[in-house]
């Protein structure tokens, strides 16, 4: 008769290969310190608009409970466009651009596997959100990472030239950017662009923290001359209107990759959830501008954060989007998880070790401004005491 240990040595090598993210492994361990203030999750601290809620109610009273076309509802698709259009001059057709998407991860899974191959290789900004790595392994291709430490975070031509090879699929552009909350300015993408444009592979934008550009003007490298045939962008309702939980992500692109991208997304999920998709489509009409709220308080959380670690004396690259700040601690000289226990011990204060988004982003730590301003307060008390107690 055989037995676990048997039966766990059969199982597929690319799928044991691969570790639990970082940032879920520490959040676990925060689970032992219930009286810790937490600045770890990714997620907005508002709850979804009423009005969104209310459209995911009448759709239940409605019925709207049974599957819906592949790619989604048409209202939906029809607003997606309309909204990309509106907000960052994106023209997707939604008959045969858009696919809608179990949030923005799905939408991530569904492009790498519909275009890499095994031996094919993947350019990534580093240090990153660390989802991109093990979709990219499962599809048998190699995550090629881009140590962008040294250009505050962003990434240039030299460095893409550097790293390219003959076997580069695609290239990663997550912008703005978690951890570091860089974004890319229109003229750094125009540069980008003029590069790209005549390389023999795909960008893969993920643009899911759109809404969040500290400028409320966002510019995705899509609609850089030359990119929109080559460029799959990726967006969603998760970050933008406070609805992780809902689980809603775009997928567009040229309808020449779409016809291709349906199918891995069909046999992978069929549909989005019916709910979900009428609760989006409020939030991309009725709610077009929900995030402006949101994006006035993140900004008024992130100046705060800001001045407290520069009255700390701890260095950071200033963010521009997105709910982050990466500042370094190098000059402490302990790892960026010895440190991030130690401050979680030590005053109760939880944070990301930033080796959590690759080994480039060893020496910094990831805190969360999506919290409120009393959290936040606090959790800079403790991190000024913790930093001069070393």
């Amino acid at each position: 008769m055989t037995n676990e240990t048997d039966m766990n040595s059969r199982i597929g090598s690319k799928a044991a290969s691969i570790q639990l993210s970082g940032i879920r492994r520490f959040f676990n361990q925060v689970q032992h310190y219930p009286d810790a203030v937490q600045l770890t999750l990714g997620q907005p601290d508002f709850p979804t608009p009423v009005h969104i809620k209310e459209a995911a109610i009448n759709a239940i009273e409605q019925n709207h409970t049974t599957y819906t076309a592949n790619a989604g509802i048409m209202p939906l698709r029809e607003a997606v466009s309309a909204f990309m259009q509106d907000k960052y001059n994106l023209s997707f057709h939604p008959e045969n651009e858009i696919i809608v998407t179990a949030g923005a991860s799905q939408a991530i899974d569904t492009a790498l596997r519909t275009l890499l191959d095994p031996g094919d290789e993947v350019l990534i900004p580093a240090p990153v959100y660390p989802a991109y790595e093990p979709v990219i392994k499962l599809a048998g291709a190699t995550p090629v990472l881009i140590d962008t430490s040294n250009t505050s975070f962003k990434l240039t031509v030299n460095q893409i030239k550097a790293n390219e090879t003959s076997k580069t699929k695609v290239i990663i552009f997550p912008y703005p950017s978690n951890p570091t909350g860089v974004v890319m300015t229109k003229d750094e993408l125009i540069e980008l662009g003029d590069f790209l444009q005549n390389r023999p592979y795909f960008v893969l934008a993920d643009e899911i923290y759109s809404e969040l550009n500290e400028s409320g003007q966002h510019t995705s490298i899509g609609n850089i001359k030359g990119m929109r045939e080559k460029t799959i962008v990726i967006n969603g309702v998760s970050k933008s209107h406070a609805m992780t939980g809902w689980r809603i992500g775009f997928l567009m692109a040229p309808a020449y990759l779409i016809t291709h991208m349906i199918k891995v997304h069909q046999y992978n999920i069929s549909c989005a959830s019916s709910i979900s998709q009428y609760a989006a489509l409020a939030a991309m009409t009725d709610g077009k501008y929900d995030a402006e709220q949101m994006r006035m308080a993140y900004a008024k959380r992130r100046d705060f954060v800001l001045r407290r670690l520069d009255d700390i004396g701890i260095p950071v690259t200033e963010p521009k989007g997105a709910f982050y700040v990466f500042p370094s601690i190098k000059k402490k000289g302990l790892s960026s998880m010895d440190f991030a226990l130690k401050l979680l011990e030590q005053e109760k204060l939880a944070v990301v070790p930033g080796d959590a988004f690759s080994e480039f982003g060893e020496g910094y730590i990831r805190i969360s401004y999506a919290y409120a301003m009393a959290e936040l307060e606090e959790a800079m008390n403790r991190l000024e005491r913790f930093w001069f107690s070393l």
